[in-house]
């Protein structure tokens, strides 16, 4: 049975090329590690460019944890009598497996893309349209604002707003008409046609 993600198990092929073994004045994990870069990280990068459709980002990424579990199993690599590379074009092999198995594991994000293009409603002429009509009704009088108020605003029946203000029905409704008739005017002159 083959084992795609358990590189912890694999161990280095014996080819024609061996690891550079540790200098006096590094530790041994750091020169292996700058050998193994030096060495092996540009034609893996170019062997995992292919693997995922020249996706630099994500190849430079499969190449940086290839050698970090390189670094890792440094012990095994430095008793390797050949070459490493076999052995992380394996293991980069395999992170490109897993990663491509979760990814279709998981559900496909959606591009915010198309969201951007849809216009936004314009609360600018929302704003302007209030304060447009908020300055035309301070120009009527206090009798018909109120009754504007009440049966516009509020959505009150005449019999209704004539309950609440205390005045006969037939006062609203003349006192409505009147109100409108002023308010078209007050629009008017603020350059808005009613």
């Amino acid at each position: 049975m083959r084992k795609d993600s358990a590189v912890a198990d694999e161990r280095p092929p014996r080819a024609r090329h061996r690891v550079p073994s540790a200098s006096q004045q590094d530790p041994p994990d750091e020169e292996l590690m700058r050998a193994l870069y030096r060495e092996h990280a540009g034609p893996l990068l170019a062997y995992v460019l292919r693997l995922v459709a020249g996706d630099r980002q994500r190849a430079e990424d499969v190449v940086q944890e290839t050698l970090i579990r390189a670094w890792k199993n440094a012990g095994q690599l430095q008793t390797a009598t050949g070459s490493v590379r076999p052995w992380l074009v394996t293991v980069a092999r395999r992170i490109v497996i897993d990663g491509h198995r979760s990814r279709q594991a998981r559900p496909q994000e959606v591009d915010p893309a198309p969201l951007e293009v849809i216009p936004a409603e314009d609360e600018i002429d929302k704003a302007l349209w209030l304060m447009t009509l908020s300055d035309a009704l301070d120009d009527l009088t206090p009798a018909h604002r109120e009754v504007l108020v009440e049966t516009y605003f509020k959505g009150r029946t005449v019999n209704e707003a004539a309950e609440v203000l205390g005045i006969p029905s037939g006062t609203v409704r003349s006192r409505v008409f009147y109100a409108l008739r002023s308010m078209k005017l007050a629009l008017q002159e603020r350059g808005v046609s009613a």
